[in-house]
C-alpha cells in the first residue's frame, strides 16, 4: 500500500508540475503576443484611452501606420455589442490608409460599468455621445473631419450622425446597413418563412415565436436559431483569422477586462431595442446626405436585410455614392472576409479621397 501511495504522490506531483509549466508557457506566449500587437508603427500611432463623455468614461483605441492619414471612426453593432475583444484583427487591415479609431459605446465592452445600468438610453443621449466623441477625436488627432464606418446598429447610428452633423464628417460607409427596424424584422419573418418547409416542425415552431410587434428575449432567441439552422447566421462562414488566438493576444484587454465583458448586464440595451427611442433612429424617408455615401453589404444578409439596404441606397441623394455587394456573405462580412472587405475600403479611399 505504501508503494502504491508513493506512486500516486509522484504521479500527482508530475501532473502539478506539468500544469504549472503549461500555465507559465501560456502566460509567456500571451505576454509576447501582447507586446507584438502593442507596438507603435514608425510614423504612426497605437494608443488607447478613456474619454469623458456626458458623465461617463468611454473607451477608444487609435491605430494607424501614418499619423497624417485620414481618420476613420468604426461604430460597432448591437446596440451594445462591443467587438473590442477581437476587432483589432480586422480594423488594422485598414491602417495603412486610415488612422482607425474603435469605440466601445456607452455601457458596453470596456466602457461598461454597473453604475450606468440605471441610465435610460435615449436618442438624444446617444446622439450627444456620438458628436462629443467625434469632437474629441477631431481635436486629439488635429483633423477637420473624419469618416464614419458603421456595422449593423452602427450603420443606423452612423447615418443619423452624418445626417444631423454633416460638417464633421467627410464620408459615411455602412456595412450590414440597417434602414428601418420594423421593416427589417417584417422582411426577416417573410424570408424565414421561405426557408421553412411544411414538414419542418422545428422551423415552424421557431416561426411562431417571431412576433414583430413584441421584441422580447424569446423573439431574438428564435430569430437567431432560425439563422443558424438555415445557414444565415453572422458567423456562418467562420472567420478568416483564428478568433480565439486574436482574443488571447489582445493588447488592450486584461483578464479582469474579459471577466467584466462576460459578466456585463445588457438589460438596458434590451429595453432600448424595444423602445420608441430606438425607433427614432429609423432612416425611412431620409435620403438627403451632404457627404459621400457608401455601402458594403452581403447578398445573404437577412439580419439586416440587404434588399432593403439596396432599395434605400437607390433613393439616397449624396455627393458621391456606391454600393458594394460581397457575394455569398451574411452579416459577419467584417470577420468572415476581412481581406476582401479591406480591399473595398482601400478602393473607396483611393477613388474618392485622393
Amino acid at each position: 500500500m505504501k508503494k502504491i501511495a508513493n506512486s500516486i504522490c509522484k504521479i500527482v506531483k508530475w501532473i502539478m508540475i506539468a500544469i504549472v509549466v503549461v500555465i507559465l508557457v501560456l502566460f509567456i506566449l500571451r505576454a509576447i503576443g501582447k507586446a507584438y500587437y502593442g507596438r507603435t508603427p514608425q510614423g504612426g500611432i497605437n494608443e488607447s484611452m478613456y474619454v469623458e463623455i456626458n458623465g461617463t468614461k468611454q473607451w477608444i483605441s487609435i491605430y494607424g501606420k501614418d499619423i497624417n492619414n485620414p481618420v476613420l471612426l468604426y461604430l460597432h453593432g448591437g446596440p451594445g455589442s462591443s467587438t473590442s475583444t477581437y476587432d483589432y484583427a480586422f480594423t488594422r487591415k485598414w491602417a495603412d490608409v486610415y488612422t482607425v479609431v474603435t469605440w466601445d459605446q456607452r455601457n458596453c465592452g470596456k466602457s461598461y460599468s454597473k453604475g450606468q445600468n440605471d441610465t435610460e438610453l435615449t436618442y438624444e443621449l446617444l446622439m450627444s455621445d456620438g458628436i462629443e466623441m467625434t469632437k474629441y477625436i477631431l481635436e486629439y488627432l488635429e483633423k477637420d473631419k473624419i469618416a464614419l464606418l458603421g456595422h449593423s446598429w452602427g450603420s443606423y447610428y452612423g447615418c443619423n450622425l452624418v445626417l444631423e452633423y454633416p460638417e464633421y464628417y467627410e464620408a459615411y460607409i455602412g456595412t450590414g446597413q440597417l434602414v428601418d427596424f420594423y421593416e427589417n424584422e417584417t422582411a426577416f419573418k417573410e424570408a424565414a418563412s421561405e426557408w421553412v418547409s411544411e414538414d419542418d416542425e422545428e422551423g415552424l415552431a421557431l416561426l411562431k415565436r417571431l412576433n414583430v410587434d413584441n421584441y422580447t428575449g424569446d423573439y431574438y432567441a428564435a430569430r437567431n436559431s432560425l439563422m443558424i439552422k438555415y445557414g444565415y447566421d453572422m458567423f456562418a462562414d467562420g472567420t478568416d483569422y483564428n478568433l480565439y488566438a486574436v482574443q488571447y493576444f489582445n493588447p488592450y484587454y486584461s483578464l479582469s477586462d474579459f471577466i467584466n465583458y462576460i459578466n456585463a448586464d445588457d438589460t438596458v440595451y434590451m429595453e432600448f431595442l424595444s423602445s420608441e427611442e430606438f425607433n427614432k433612429f429609423s432612416l425611412a424617408e431620409r435620403y438627403e446626405y451632404q457627404v459621400p455615401y457608401f455601402n458594403i453589404n452581403g447578398d445573404k444578409d437577412y439580419q439586416t436585410n440587404y434588399l432593403i439596404a439596396q432599395d434605400y441606397f437607390d433613393k439616397v441623394d449624396a455627393p458621391n455614392k456606391k454600393m458594394y455587394i460581397m457575394e455569398n456573405m451574411t452579416h459577419g462580412l467584417l470577420e468572415s472576409k476581412s481581406e476582401e472587405f479591406s480591399e473595398i475600403l482601400h478602393e473607396i479611399i483611393l477613388l474618392y479621397f485622393q
